[in-house]
């Protein structure tokens, strides 16, 4: 009797620590935007624009997809991006530059090629809104562009772009894509915008 209570013991305490070494929920990668964009055909001596390092709020710079309801914010469970958002962005309005402007050039944060102009981006908002717990969300991304002249610094021209794309439903998936949609829109906009007013002044 007492053999069988001790043994008894021992699978309770082997189950219990297989309990607390269990595998946690497997969490999936996800990226957006397209970091390959094929170079387009621009004007013989394009601007060289400078990209200033993108700002993003801290809550969103990370790897994890922010969730907001009303005043509440989580992270979306299960689902992380396969490196920082801050540094997904960046590669990404860099790929849309080389694939959609045709008046400037920009220079990545890599490169150390002269420039007269600079471009600084700032993130306001990068994250997925409910209107309600459950509803299917809306990626919303704004952000403050701004150019510069340099070495003086002084704006040539800003402006605030504000991007809402809704998912299609209240899945992972769905979220990613609205998020891939929502930054190609605002790069395309960026771009555009930066184009027009790099020239001529």
């Amino acid at each position: 009797m007492i053999r069988s209570l001790v043994l008894a013991a021992v699978a309770a305490v082997s189950l219990s620590g297989c309990a607390l070494l269990s595998s946690p929920d497997p969490i999936q990668l996800y990226r957006f935007g397209d970091p390959t964009g094929m170079a387009t055909t621009a004007v013989a001596e394009p601007v060289q624009v400078k990209l200033r390092t993108v700002e993003m709020p801290q809550a969103s710079q990370g790897d994890r997809l922010l969730g907001v309801t009303g005043a509440e914010a989580a992270y979306i469970k299960g689902a992380r991006w396969v490196s920082p958002a801050m540094m997904l962005y960046s590669d990404a309005l860099e790929a849309s530059f080389a694939s959609q402007a045709r008046a400037v050039r920009l220079i990545g944060r890599r490169e150390l090629t002269p420039t007269t102009r600079l471009l600084d981006v700032d993130l306001r908002a990068f994250e997925t809104r409910y209107d309600y717990e459950g509803a299917a969300p809306a990626v919303v991304i704004t952000a403050r562009a701004r150019l510069l002249r340099f070495p003086e610094r002084t704006v040539v021209a800003e402006r605030t772009f504000t991007v809402s794309q809704p998912a299609g439903e209240n899945r992972v998936s769905a979220i990613v894509a609205a998020y891939d949609q929502a930054t190609r829109d605002l790069n395309t906009q960026i771009v555009g915008w930066t184009d027009a007013n790099a020239v001529g002044d």
